[in-house]
């Protein structure tokens, strides 16, 4: 070892990690993690790079790389961001379905809204070497994944697109979903919606409304008013629901679409305790077709999420990334495409 790559290792306490052998060696953190596990895909002049990248800068391994290609595990992880959501629960049957076909075991976390929540079940999953990880987040994930790409971690984002990050992708159409909930009450005559629960920075919450408002702008007469609720729980619609009771009839919406079913449903609630008439005097629907919702006294519209092909399509790109070398990989995304539920909260007996 030169004085001069002694000179450039980092100092004590800051240890190496597998980016910066990456960036030693002049590659990708996915060739080095190739290097570690499958050193017959890299070719022997980039392998001997890094090698000598990881002599001169004292990198040890610490099981981030692949188990699931080292054969340390037969495991993946699914990581999502609210299991009281049914299209939750249904994607991880998906993604179970298709782990299962492959012989692999699925581990499940819900990181309850959590961001930090969501970082800590990533370290456990990084840290219980499982061979990739599917993440379902509900806010930005770009700090999550960077993680991920430095422990050499294959990943597919699941119902979230990132603008800042270049990777697999297995979605619903947001937008449409809001826009179909939208033109589905304006083709039934509704002209003054509201739209409970837009205010939440999850990104699908801001697709949902997105579609809302390119309906309402394409038919006139029809309006749209925003009722921003503390989040996206039950009790939150309450709050909306008792809103719109106070509100004078005359300026009383003829129709509310929640982003939740679960913020619809308590808003049918408060409606019916008002006196309120669903859907005679004020028609309701949902946007995300979630089960806990089903069981009320009034069936609820909604729209599909295909929430099991939405956790089977995520979990096919994930292996083909582990199939696949990390030079010869092109990530691509999935979009499955909504449709409406129609039931008695907006179509009547």
């Amino acid at each position: 070892m030169t004085a001069g790559a002694r000179a450039q290792r980092p100092r004590l306490g800051n240890r190496p990690k597998l980016h910066d052998v990456a960036a030693r060696a002049g590659v990708s953190p996915g060739t080095v993690s190739n290097a570690l596990n499958h050193p017959d895909r890299v070719a022997g002049s980039t392998l001997e790079r890094i090698n000598v990248a990881i002599a001169e800068l004292g990198f040890t391994r610490d099981g981030a790389a692949s188990a699931l290609a080292s054969g340390v595990s037969r495991t993946v992880g699914l990581v999502v961001t609210d299991l009281m959501n049914s299209l939750f629960v249904d994607m991880a049957r998906g993604a179970q379905r298709a782990a299962r076909a492959e012989g692999l075991d699925l581990q499940l976390a819900d990181s309850d809204n959590d961001p930090e929540q969501q970082r800590g079940h990533l370290e456990f999953l990084h840290r219980a070497r499982t061979g990739g990880v599917l993440l379902a987040p509900g806010l930005d994930p770009h700090e999550d994944i960077a993680l991920l790409r430095d422990w050499g971690k294959p990943f597919v984002l699941v119902n979230y697109r990132s603008h800042q990050d270049d990777c697999c992708a297995a979605l619903i159409d947001n937008e449409q979903v809001g826009y179909l909930a939208a033109r589905h009450l304006i083709d039934l005559g509704r002209r003054r919606l509201a739209f409970v629960g837009g205010n939440s920075q999850a990104q699908p919450v801001i697709l949902r409304r997105q579609g809302v408002l390119r309906a309402v702008a394409e038919s006139p007469g029809v309006s749209v008013d925003d009722v921003p609720t503390p989040d996206l729980n039950p009790p939150s619609g309450t709050l909306a629901g008792a809103q719109l009771v106070a509100t004078p009839r005359r300026r009383r919406p003829d129709a509310v679409l929640a982003v939740t079913d679960l913020l619809a449903m308590a808003v049918i609630g408060e409606f019916a305790a008002a006196g309120v008439r669903v859907p005679d005097d004020v028609a309701v629907m949902g946007c995300d077709h979630n089960s806990v919702a089903w069981g009320g006294v009034i069936p609820l519209t909604s729209v599909t999420m295909r929430g099991q092909e939405l956790g089977e399509a995520g979990m096919k790109l994930l292996l083909e990334e582990l199939a696949e070398p990390v030079e010869t990989h092109r990530h691509r995304t999935i979009t499955l495409e909504p449709s409406v539920v129609v039931r008695e909260s907006t179509a009547g007996r």
